[in-house]
């Protein structure tokens, strides 16, 4: 057997060498556009927990955006019972998916009170009482990313003779204007005051914290011949423009932020005394009035026909007032008390402008408070 094996050499066998699997592949692998592909199929509650992962995913989720913001629900100040005086700013959201924002990043809204939500920002003015003649400082935050900027007080030279005008100076009020992207701190917001007897303007531009004021002339062609303390601080935005309740008063002051005039807008002739609320449809986003006129809760929108009152037109009497306040536990009997009781700026305690929310109209009709 020896010999038979002289002048071979024996093979070892063959040894097949098995790589190491692949890492398994994560989201991180994904492009851009594939990523925002993914991320435009959420809904705006899950697009916004998605938008605090990571910077690249906040990044992706900005380009997801719709051009006019999803409503995820108002900030406004809860009003203690006892003596009438405000909390601090909560949120309430419309859908139970919505993430829980708060403002609990700045620490120092509390000695502030919310004047304006649009666009995912707050405004916020100096909750002490200034003499009517300052103009404040304003504290603009984004609850969605955390952000915040605490705005001076316009300028006195941005007014020629300033020093003249301040002597009949009566501020009323301020508003955001508009908001160049989601993801950054860019915005333009407005304040007002009434000089003499008009209303003037000053407008800021913010671009990430760098703040630059611009006086407008007095607005001649509105002549405010009241007293300005009727005037309700905050604003409305609906259908577009930013509107001013006048306390008492058959019409509204409106600011058009495309020209940044001002303007009157009358109310329907036939609601008389009666107090009403301005503010846009939810299904279509018209201009409507929402007033208890003859006891009742009545929808006007804006509509010119032959029928029309001042540009008006009642589209619907949503439910007897009487008999929606017999089902409220804790109001008084009597007519008068009663009256005092329900006001329509309750429906809009954050003037947002949604003046009737489907869920409202529901409840409203099917008789639950």
């Amino acid at each position: 057997m020896t010999r038979k094996n002289l002048g071979k050499t024996k093979t070892p066998p063959s040894s097949t060498s098995v790589p190491p699997p692949p890492p398994p592949a994560t989201i991180d692998v994904l492009a851009n556009d594939d990523l925002r592909d993914i991320l435009s199929r959420l809904s705006a509650a899950d697009l916004l927990r998605a938008a605090l992962a990571c910077h690249r995913w906040r990044r992706v989720a900005s380009r997801c955006c719709p051009r006019a913001a999803p409503l995820l629900g108002y900030f406004f100040h809860p009003t203690k019972d006892s003596d009438r005086t405000c909390s601090d700013a909560v949120f309430d959201p419309l859908d139970a998916s919505v993430p829980r924002l708060s403002l609990d990043f700045a620490p120092d809204a509390s000695n502030f009170q919310v004047y304006d939500c649009h666009q995912g920002l707050l405004l916020l003015e100096p909750a002490v009482k200034l003499p009517k003649g300052i103009l404040p400082r304003f504290l603009v935050l984004d609850p969605a990313t955390r952000r915040r900027v605490l705005l001076p007080p316009p300028p006195r030279d941005t007014v020629a003779d300033d020093r003249i005008w301040r002597t009949s100076r009566y501020y009323i009020g301020s508003a955001l204007l508009s908001r160049a992207h989601p993801s950054k701190l860019c915005f333009e917001a407005v304040c007002f005051a009434i000089d003499d007897g008009h209303p003037r303007a000053w407008v800021a531009s913010v671009d990430d914290g760098d703040c630059r004021w611009r006086a407008l002339p007095r607005d001649e062609d509105v002549l405010v011949e009241f007293d300005p303390w009727l005037f309700e601080k905050r604003g409305v935005h609906a259908a577009g423009k930013i509107y001013w309740h006048i306390c008492n008063s058959w019409r509204l002051l409106v600011l058009d932020p495309s020209t940044l005039k001002f303007s009157y807008l009358p109310a329907p002739d036939a609601l008389g005394c009666a107090k009403y609320r301005v503010g846009e449809t939810p299904e279509d986003g018209r201009l409507c009035i929402v007033t208890d006129a003859e006891s009742q809760l009545q929808l006007w929108v804006r509509g010119e026909t032959k029928w029309s009152d001042r540009g008006w037109l009642l589209e619907r009497k949503i439910v007897d007032l009487r008999v929606l306040c017999d089902m409220m536990p804790g109001l008084p009997n009597h007519p008068m008390f009663r009256t005092l009781s329900v006001w329509p700026s309750d429906m809009d305690a954050a003037r947002s402008g949604k003046a009737l929310r489907p869920s409202f109209i529901d409840k409203a009709t099917h008789g639950t408070p």
